[in-house]
């Protein structure tokens, strides 16, 4: 069997990677990190282009979607970049509303994500209480444990779609939380209010389509580690080949070989598992995806950390975005433990 991408996929895979090498990513995340989204939200006009939100929109409502294998492909790339923003949840958004098939939802939503032109984020049942860039997407829904659907704020940063006046989910949203620290400061946090928004949908049909969300959110995310811990160990070798120490170019030493060409397992390992869930998205497979990339991921920010030295976490160095990114990555959309216990449940037969 070959499995491995299409000529096709392989060549928009490359699209994305030399569009985002030429743009300046670095100093679109530090904008990000300070409130200034801007820089961020001409990358993701930059990255519509390639139609790469589409693919998580079915053809019916102007996406080329469904296409979880060329879009994990894709976030490979956004996590090599480094790309900040909710770029994951606007996905997820755009699964869940599909899954509703909910034809007044997916008219007034899904055309302005699948261009591009909007952006979103979403807290589901089960899954961190927190939203991602609340004050930066357009919108920002919840899914309770009761199965209630509800658009919390409209507007974010960029103005409400519908002309009226923005409302910020952090700030003005009666009974939010304030926004919470991040180990990498490009994810700004916040609590949606419980509650409390327009009901967009109830029921368990929208219990199923957030399980559904959730799973491409994993698959996601599992690719922006594999993506990201790449973009680490690529830079760690570079630094090898230029630090020396008596005389001697670092990478030249056994130990650092070993730790690096460790790590490159890791990776190497990971990659086909997302792939696969990418094919089947069954529940063990994204969660199996998701625990080996995520952890190879962090295996290489630790072996960044440790052969670039202290200046490793300066926030000077690029390197430090990424490093930052990793452990963040990591527990998003399911932990080391909720993925393994996941993975063990689909290998485990179900009791008589």
């Amino acid at each position: 069997m070959r499995f491995l991408p299409t000529d096709e996929q392989s060549d928009f895979a490359r699209t994305l990677r030399s569009l985002l090498g030429s743009a300046p990513v670095p100093a679109a995340v530090r904008a990000w990190a300070d409130g200034d989204f801007g820089p961020g939200r001409a990358l993701w006009s930059r990255l519509a282009g390639t139609g790469l939100f589409a693919l998580a929109v079915p053809e019916r409502h102007e996406g080329a979607g469904p296409l979880p294998l060329e879009l994990s492909l894709g976030f490979v790339e956004l996590g090599r970049a480094g790309v900040p923003g909710p770029v994951v949840e606007s996905a997820a958004v755009s699964v869940l509303l599909a899954e509703l098939a909910d034809e007044a939802l997916a008219k007034r939503f899904l055309p302005g994500l699948a261009q591009g032109e909007h952006s979103a984020t979403l807290t589901l049942p089960g899954g961190s209480p927190y939203a991602l860039d609340a004050d930066a997407a357009t919108y920002c829904f919840t899914v309770s444990p009761a199965g209630e659907l509800r658009l919390v704020a409209e507007g974010g940063g960029t103005g409400r779609a519908d002309g009226a006046d923005p409302v910020d989910p952090v700030d003005r949203a009666e009974g939010a939380d304030g926004p919470v620290r991040s180990t990498d400061p490009a994810r700004r946090l916040s609590v949606p209010p419980a509650g409390r928004g327009e009901l967009l949908a109830a029921g368990p049909a929208v219990t199923r389509a957030a399980e559904v969300a959730a799973r491409w959110a994993r698959l996601l995310t599992a690719a922006q580690c594999l993506g990201a811990g790449e973009a680490m160990l690529a830079r760690t070798v570079e630094y090898a080949k230029q630090r020396t120490q008596f005389g001697t170019p670092i990478g030249s030493f056994q130990a650092v070989k070993h730790r690096l060409a460790d790590t490159l397992l890791d990776l190497e390992f990971a990659r086909p598992l997302v792939w696969a869930a990418a094919l089947s998205l069954a529940p063990g497979e994204v969660a199996a995806a998701k625990l080996a990339a995520g952890e190879a991921s962090y295996r290489a920010a630790m072996t960044a950390l440790q052969l670039h030295g202290a200046v490793g976490y300066t926030e000077e160095l690029d390197l430090s975005l990424w490093l930052r990114k990793a452990r963040p990555l990591r527990d998003a959309w399911g932990t080391p433990s909720a993925c393994r216990a996941e993975a063990l449940r689909s290998l485990t037969p179900p009791r008589r």
